[in-house]
């Protein structure tokens, strides 16, 4: 039997963030960036992700360069920032995205950024599906001009592109080569997508990066508080996840695979831990898929 290769992890941002999480008081990691940065590599991680409150308080201590310095000298190669949304809309909220917009665009040539991500976050005001594809068009080309993949990350608690179905038409729809999507099993799981249809429903050209988690099948708790609070370790939950990265795998990804983990539990450990655990959950899940496509070659 042929084993492939170790898969290249990156930790997403919160993996790394300890005791964190957005919407809820101060977004920004109390973790100095040069110890998380030094744990995810310690830990085995060749990824590493940052949302524009940490990105911004690094800027103005330590500089852009120095954090630059920081991941190179840890052997870290792949890089992502985050979160965009609100770049359909108009007023102040679309000046608020716009200002973190210029934030990640000016930091994606120094740090080398693979991709940023960006949502349709749900304010509650109706937008239409031409004006949606018409932004997200604009915006990926934006990125290309800055040296830099936009990657949409659908929600199931968005109105506006909920399901991975939805999200994998909307990308083709628009049809811009910088604009891609998130194949995140935790959004896919929650909005109902059969795994083994992602090889039909996305071609790989347009899958920039990938994310893996666990959790189970009943919602506990809002949607929001679900995805911030339960999730597990991969393999220790509901979610079938050797299933869900055979699927990613017929698509054609071979990029880094992001380990996304997000837990009451997980906020209360030191930050090596948190990633230790979630690196060993995420291989395990990597070696049954392994095992399942080769006795199903030998078949």
């Amino acid at each position: 039997m042929t084993h492939s290769p170790r898969p290249e992890l990156l930790a997403a941002c919160w993996t790394s963030a300890g005791d964190v999480m957005p919407a809820r008081g101060s977004d920004r990691s109390p973790v100095p960036i040069r110890e998380r940065i030094e744990a995810v590599a310690r830990t085995g991680y060749t990824g590493f992700g940052l949302t524009r409150p940490d990105l911004v308080a690094a800027r103005e201590t330590i500089g852009l360069g120095e954090v630059a310095k920081m991941l190179a000298d840890n052997g870290i190669t792949h890089v992502q920032l985050e979160w965009i949304t609100n770049w359909w809309t108009t007023g102040e909220a679309r000046a608020a995205s716009d200002e973190v917009r210029r934030d990640l665009f000016e930091a994606a040539p120094v740090l080398g950024v693979d991709n940023i991500k960006v949502g349709a976050d749900d304010d509650g005001v109706a937008v239409s599906r031409d004006r949606l594809c018409e932004q997200f068009d604009a915006l990926a080309t934006d990125g290309a001009a800055a040296g830099v993949k936009i990657a949409f990350e659908n929600t199931p608690f968005s109105h506006h592109v909920k399901t991975t179905e939805q999200a994998a038409r909307f990308v083709q729809d628009v049809g811009n080569p910088n604009g891609g999507l998130i194949l995140d099993i935790w959004h896919a799981f929650r909005g109902g997508t059969d795994y083994d249809t992602l090889p039909e429903i996305i071609p790989s050209r347009f899958v920039f990066g990938v994310e893996l988690d666990d959790g189970w099948t009943a919602v506990r708790g809002t949607d929001l508080e679900d995805t911030f609070d339960n999730r597990v370790p991969c393999g220790e939950g509901e979610f079938a996840v050797p299933k869900f990265i055979d699927a990613v795998r017929r698509v054609g990804f071979d990029g880094p695979w992001g380990i996304e983990h997000m837990s009451q539990e997980f906020r209360k450990l030191p930050v090596a831990e948190a990633l230790s655990r979630a690196r060993d959950g995420a291989l395990r899940c990597f070696e049954v898929a392994d095992l399942a496509a080769a006795n199903r070659d030998d078949s």
